[in-house]
């Protein structure tokens, strides 16, 4: 089931649709579930609400998955422009956007301290780290990461999916080295062998391996895939569903 509803977003000064899917059951018994929150959420369930007009089929791949799930998923903005800017933690240059004055953090603080509160409140949830992950692909993948490495005491882990990284290296660079990370903190990571240019994909593997190695020194568990003629795209991503589902809950 996959309830629809308005949630106010104050660094927008607009609401945002959250797409929230609950297990089959949850009205018939009492059970508490863990809670994965996702990024560009109107592209996670139907195809009918996604923006390209192909979601990741994230509710056909739980519906019959024995894992039990509460799936947040946000939407941003639906300007590119403004969507980069919500998703994007730090002070970029883009080679599409020009000088970039992320304000992904802000995101986050209001996820963290507002949206997941009543979350908790209001479902039946796990609200400890240990049952809460995030998830995101492209500018999304970007977030989820920071959110694992910033408000590591919040996520435990993350699936960071054909992140938008190049731009924000310095930024991740400074980050993983500063944060305190628990080390059981899980952070799968993923690209398209097909998805850009041969040189941006060999760039995005190494960064992606660079953090990667970073994370592995303060003992966390990581899961690298490169998906074969994988493209930048939900077709792709909704291919590694499976993958990194099962990595993050084991």
């Amino acid at each position: 089931m996959v309830n629809k509803f308005d949630y106010y977003f104050p660094e927008a000064a607009q609401p945002r649709r959250i797409h929230l899917y609950l297990p089959d059951g949850y009205g018939d018994s009492d059970e508490r579930y863990p809670v994965l929150y996702m990024f560009d959420g109107h592209n996670l369930y139907f195809d009918e609400d996604a923006t390209y007009g192909k979601a990741l089929g994230l509710k056909a791949f739980l519906d019959h998955w024995h894992k039990k799930l509460i799936v947040v998923g946000i939407e941003c903005s639906s300007d590119d422009v403004q969507r980069l800017y919500e998703y994007c933690p730090f002070h970029i240059y883009s080679r599409i956007y020009g000088e970039v004055w992320g304000r992904g953090d802000a995101t986050l603080r209001w996820i963290t301290e507002d949206l997941k509160p009543f979350i908790d409140r209001t479902y039946r949830t796990w609200p400890q780290r240990g049952a809460t992950a995030i998830a995101g692909y492209s500018n999304g993948g970007m977030l989820a990461l920071y959110s694992v490495l910033r408000y590591n005491a919040i996520f435990s882990k993350a699936a960071v999916i054909s992140p938008s990284l190049l731009p924000a290296m310095e930024g991740f660079k400074e980050e993983i080295q500063n944060d305190c990370l628990s080390p059981d903190t899980r952070v799968f990571f993923s690209w398209g062998a097909a998805e850009d240019s041969p040189e941006y994909v060999r760039h995005l593997s190494e960064s992606i391996c660079y953090l990667e190695a970073r994370l592995q020194e303060k003992k966390s568990q990581t899961y690298l895939y490169c998906q074969q003629d994988g493209r930048h795209n939900e077709g792709s991503w909704e291919l590694q569903v499976p993958i990194w589902m099962r990595f993050l809950w084991f």
